[in-house]
């Protein structure tokens, strides 16, 4: 069986809620400021001058542990660890990104979007386009067909719009 224990202060108590003050806090407040009507501090002794403040030393003190781990990483990676070795480059290295090659193409942006990405197709077939740029190639088509859609959209709403009114 277990027994329950009470705290120490009682069962009965209850934290009570700060006071309500009816005036406003900060600097609106005429006793937040002194005579000179300067602003007068809630914490007038405050930290003293030339005491870092704590935040300040914590990070201090993971950044000093950050050069550590990385000098043992590297050390690691030296002596051969590949796992270490992936570590570094995966962090310090940049990560290095694929770019389009500039390519000259012919393609009819006129005709329909099906004859646009067989052009696109041929042309991968023929060795003129690599595969990733005509993928790129196939996603602007897309997009222009999606922007062509709306707007034929509009076209087509307006021109309902406007039927409608003649008749009414």
């Amino acid at each position: 069986m277990t027994e329950q224990i009470a705290p120490p202060w009682g069962t009965d108590w209850k934290p009570t809620p700060p006071p309500i003050s009816s005036e406003p806090r900060g600097p609106g407040n005429p006793a937040w400021r002194d005579a000179d009507g300067n602003g007068v501090s809630g914490n007038p002794r405050g930290r003293p001058p030339g005491r870092p403040d704590r935040r300040l030393l914590a990070t201090q003190q993971m950044l000093d542990e950050m050069r550590n781990i990385v000098a043992v990483l590297v050390g690691k990676a030296l002596e051969g660890d590949t796992n270490a070795c992936a570590i570094v480059m995966q962090k310090v290295l940049p990560s290095v990104k694929a770019q389009a090659e500039k390519v000259q193409f012919d393609l009819d942006t006129s005709a329909p979007i099906s004859e646009q990405v067989s052009a696109v197709l041929d042309g991968v077939a023929q060795g003129q386009l690599a595969p990733d740029v005509a993928r790129l190639i196939i996603d602007s088509i897309k997009s222009l067909a999606d922007v062509r859609a709306t707007e034929e959209l509009e076209a087509r709403i307006a021109a309902l719009e406007e039927a409608r009114d003649a008749r009414a």
